[in-house]
């Protein structure tokens, strides 16, 4: 059980900082069709980087590790009691290592269990087959895309598509609709997996099964395999595109299976899948608990830069300002949707806890003319009881939305950085008070920890590390402005225009 357990240690670490092949493949094809200089090209550079840069630093490619997500075949009669043992002091291991985030919390309390470990997590799924050896798939899916999962009852109205009734064409609208709803809020572009029949249960666990799916593969079912081109195709045209941006690429993926129903229930579950796609498999000997072979590895190394345009054929227009802490409302009032921010100085994370905690009390530091960054990152302390900075990307912001506009006016904040966009109480807010909102590039968690210079210091660590407040030194935190303090919000224009075309696809297709 020891090597059973360093088996299952190093799928983790793999999983987490070392993207597979066939993604890296569907993320070099999108770079090649984005126009050179675009903020969707923009955005993809930096994600090339960013996944380069993972597995230099065996560091986690996003700070959202997830919830670990384990599907085990076992010869008959092992111990799955044992493995599963096993398998958690991995998890724990891993964690206290800094390759996964602490994601384990107490539903009713709040509390994070430091570990990765409590009532439910990490998923293990076990499963006998007649083969003399031991198949672990793991799979880590952030909280920002598992929050676009999106599960259909038919018949149902869509808005935009109108009536999806109990067939193929019913199931072609939701399918097309769960990508336009998740926008850029789970990080596009991005890989989706989906369930049709079973029941609310089984259809979400069918759609997950099918991201196990190798990218390039194609469906055994021809109907579906028809459906899978077809939707392929036509998310693209909706004109999501990276980030929510806009561009030429807003799905790199699309899995989908089948399963029987009962006769009054018809769902689909779309499992929605963000472009840092991390998921492996290892077979390993039962009998030494070793490593057999890799199940999505390959030889030779897939180049991210391969056919990329040099220069710009459709370049969007777009200033770079650099800001510096603290930062006037003259100077957020300047800036426009477009512009470049490069943020130097001080800067201080905040999520879910903290914005609901301020909303009542007061903060612990001045953050007048502050920035906030949506992230909760992956941190480590030395011997000498320094913490550092092991991934930071930012997470969705739109779960601040009911408190943002108050808490920038509560303490006079200036920047708030985030990926996915926000709504319109916060752009409201904005205009009011003179803020501006920054869209970082999602699960770019390496790329963005490289601008962290020092750690100053933390409050809040009883929240856990996720959701404490961290107060950062960062040098050179490049974002986009897509909400600024004039009423425009480049999410707004991206969800109209999108519409607009998934709008088109109402008509009829499939028989």
């Amino acid at each position: 059980m020891k090597q059973f357990k360093d088996s299952i240690y190093k799928l983790i670490v793999e999983t987490s900082t070392n993207l597979p092949p066939d993604v890296r493949r569907a993320i070099a094809k999108a770079r090649q069709k984005e126009n050179a200089g675009t903020r969707a090209a923009l955005s993809l550079a930096t994600i090339a980087q960013n996944i380069e840069m993972a597995e230099t630093n065996v560091s986690p490619i996003c700070q959202d590790t997830g919830m670990p997500t384990f599907e085990v075949h076992t010869p008959v009669g092992s111990n799955q009691i044992e493995m599963k043992k096993a398998i958690q002091e991995a998890i724990e291991l891993a964690t206290k290592n800094g390759k996964l985030r602490p994601n384990s919390v107490d539903s009713l309390t709040g509390e994070n269990s430091g570990t990765n470990l409590g009532p439910g997590t990490p998923v293990i799924h076990f499963e006998q087959w007649e083969k003399d050896e031991i198949e672990v798939k793991l799979i880590l899916k952030g909280g920002g895309c598992e929050n676009k999962n999106i599960q259909y009852s038919l018949p149902t109205e869509l808005e935009g598509l109108g009536k999806a009734g109990r067939d193929l064409d019913g199931i072609r609208k939701c399918i097309l609709h769960s990508v336009y709803q998740a926008q850029g809020q789970g990080c596009s572009a991005g890989f989706i997996g989906v369930g049709i029949g079973g029941d609310r249960t089984t259809g979400y666990a069918l759609a997950k099964e099918q991201l196990f799916r190798k990218v390039d593969d194609v469906n055994p079912n021809p109907e579906l395999a028809k459906l899978e081109d077809y939707i392929m195709e036509k998310a693209n045209a909706l004109g999501i595109g990276t980030m929510g941006f806009g561009g030429e690429t807003t799905l790199l993926g699309c899995k989908i299976g089948a399963i029987n129903r009962l006769p009054a229930s018809f769902f689909v579950s779309v499992a929605y899948n963000c472009w840092a796609f991390r998921r492996q498999g290892v077979t390993i000997d039962p009998a030494t608990g070793a490593i057999k072979d890799w199940l999505y590895k390959e030889e030779g190394k897939i180049d991210l830069n391969e056919g990329v345009q040099e220069q710009p054929v459709q370049a969007e227009e777009r200033r770079q300002v650099v800001l510096q802490y603290p930062i006037t409302e003259e100077q957020v009032r300047s800036l426009k949707v477009g512009d470049v921010v490069i943020i130097n100085g001080l800067i201080h994370t905040g999520r879910d806890a903290f914005h609901k905690y301020m909303m009542d009390h007061d903060c612990p530091v001045d953050l007048n003319g502050g920035v906030i960054y949506h992230c909760g990152p992956v941190m480590l302390k030395d011997e000498n009881g320094e913490w550092h900075v092991k991934a930071a990307g930012p997470t969705t912001s739109i779960r601040e939305e009911p408190y943002q506009a108050d808490i920038m006016k509560k303490f006079g904040i200036r920047v708030v950085i985030g990926k996915g966009g926000m709504g319109s109480k916060t752009l409201q807010g904005l205009k009011e008070h003179g803020g501006v909102y920054l869209n970082a590039i999602g699960g770019a968690a390496q790329y963005y920890a490289d601008c962290v210079k020092k750690v100053e210091g933390v409050d809040f660590l009883e929240f856990g590390i996720p959701e404490a407040m961290w107060h950062l030194q960062v040098e050179g935190f490049a974002a986009i402005v897509t909400m600024d303090s004039h009423g425009n919000s480049l999410h707004a224009d991206v969800d109209k225009s999108s519409f607009e075309k998934l709008a088109k696809f109402a008509e009829p297709v499939f028989s």
